[in-house]
């Protein structure tokens, strides 16, 4: 028997998949529970019409997050830091100091546990961090560190 799965079922499928069970499973267990429906011709069209706009919105974020990457690569984000007089930095550069810097200078608002600083930052000049947007989007980024 042919079932939708409303939600995700452990070593079966995950949500909205199609899947194929015995008669019983599907009438004593997932029907019940509610972990599935019977794939009749109107669930599959209603199936057919989440993944479509499942799709666009898929389409929508990742063209979004394209741009919101160029933006972030076009210049590094520049962080103000107190140094001493050898040119080393008191403590050192944190992601949250990274994302109020993005925030302020180039207008979005980058949660700072997806920042990740390549190199410990105890020294004035350029280094790089990765931003993890989610669904394997991850970008390298640069930022410069200018003495006060």
């Amino acid at each position: 028997m042919q079932v939708i799965l409303i939600q995700d079922v452990d070593n079966l499928g995950a949500a909205n998949e199609l899947v194929t069970v015995k008669n019983g499973y599907a009438r004593n267990y997932l029907i019940p529970q509610k972990f599935a429906i019977e794939a009749s011709p109107s669930n599959l069209k209603q199936l057919e019409e989440k993944l479509k706009v499942k799709a666009k919105k898929e389409a929508a974020l990742l063209a979004e997050i394209n741009k919101v990457i160029d933006v972030l690569k076009a210049s590094p984000v520049k962080l103000v830091a107190k140094t001493g007089t050898t040119g080393k930095i008191f403590g050192s550069i944190t992601t949250l100091q990274i994302a109020r810097a993005i925030r302020e200078q180039k207008g979005y608002d980058i949660d700072r546990k997806r920042i990740a600083i390549v190199e410990e930052v105890k020294e004035l000049g350029v280094h790089k961090a990765t931003i993890d947007f989610g669904n394997g989007n991850v970008t390298e980024i640069e930022f410069e560190v200018v003495g006060e």
